[in-house]
């Protein structure tokens, strides 16, 4: 190995480290904070952060909360992949010709800007209390995220590149598979990311205010029956999952698109 590459490594774990060592700090002051602050208010209603910690390792020995996780990722997997498999056609198309952007664009639009939790009655109306409204939810909280990334993605493809390809008489097929695709990778990358976590926030969402079931439905059993500790755990809970879904997403994305640039939205 030459000694530019042994810098580099050495270089690359000084930066992990201290990367990390930042992170333990800023957990260790937080854990302090929630502590004493919990100490301070004297409630019942906010547990002591060494409290909800042995609540969480407790709650993660019990068959209860894998049952709650099970039921839950049912609409968080389901809703995702409908998401993936309807936006990232769509945004490709809208990046790409004109007719689909003008077709598509104010409905992508009213998805941005409608707040999703609104149509839970409607959801409810016309879809009951099934696996299905509850995908349904999950997908429009996901979905525009992937359509925009991914439209982006294809309208950031340098156009020099384009131009050569035709230069070339390179048919369209052969364009978004050698030029289109590849460029756009990235951003379609981050806009799974995104989605992901977007699915994540539906999920929770949905079981909190439209069908009990899950994870929403420990939250609510454990307030009414004012078991508060238990009542964050399950919160830690669904942190430490989202947690570790992004960290997998930005691992894969890096490992899928190496070429690509480190930017605020890649991490």
């Amino acid at each position: 190995m030459s000694a530019i590459a042994t810098t580099r490594l050495d270089l690359r774990g000084r930066v992990g480290a201290s990367r990390w060592t930042y992170r333990l700090i800023a957990f260790a002051i937080f854990a302090a904070a929630w502590q004493l602050g919990a100490m301070a208010a004297g409630t019942l209603f906010v547990p002591t952060f060494l409290g909800t910690a042995r609540a969480t390792v407790t709650l993660i020995a019990s068959r209860e909360l894998w049952d709650a996780l099970l039921l839950s990722n049912q609409s968080l997997v389901l809703g995702f992949l409908v998401s993936v498999g309807l936006g990232v056609p769509l945004g490709l198309a809208m990046g790409r010709f004109r007719a689909a952007e003008q077709f598509t664009d104010v409905y992508v639009n009213i998805l941005l800007v409608t707040p999703i939790a609104a149509l839970i009655p409607l959801l409810l109306m016309s879809l009951g209390f099934t696996l299905t409204s509850r995908v349904v939810l999950v997908t429009l909280f996901a979905l525009p995220m992937v359509v925009v990334n991914t439209r982006a993605g294809v309208r950031q493809v340098d156009s020099s590149l384009l131009e050569m390809a035709r230069s070339f008489r390179a048919s369209e097929p052969q364009i978004w598979r050698r030029v289109l695709l590849p460029g756009a990778l990235p951003a379609i990358m981050t806009g799974l990311r995104i989605g992901l976590g977007r699915s994540i926030t539906g999920m929770v969402i949905v079981e909190l205010l439209m069908v009990s079931v899950g994870i929403g439905n420990l939250i609510l059993r454990y307030r009414g029956f004012f078991e508060y500790e238990l009542l964050y755990a399950t919160v830690v809970v669904v942190v430490i999952e989202a947690l570790v879904l992004i960290a997998a997403a930005r691992w894969l994305e890096h490992r899928v698109t190496p070429w690509a640039p480190a930017s605020g939205l890649r991490g």
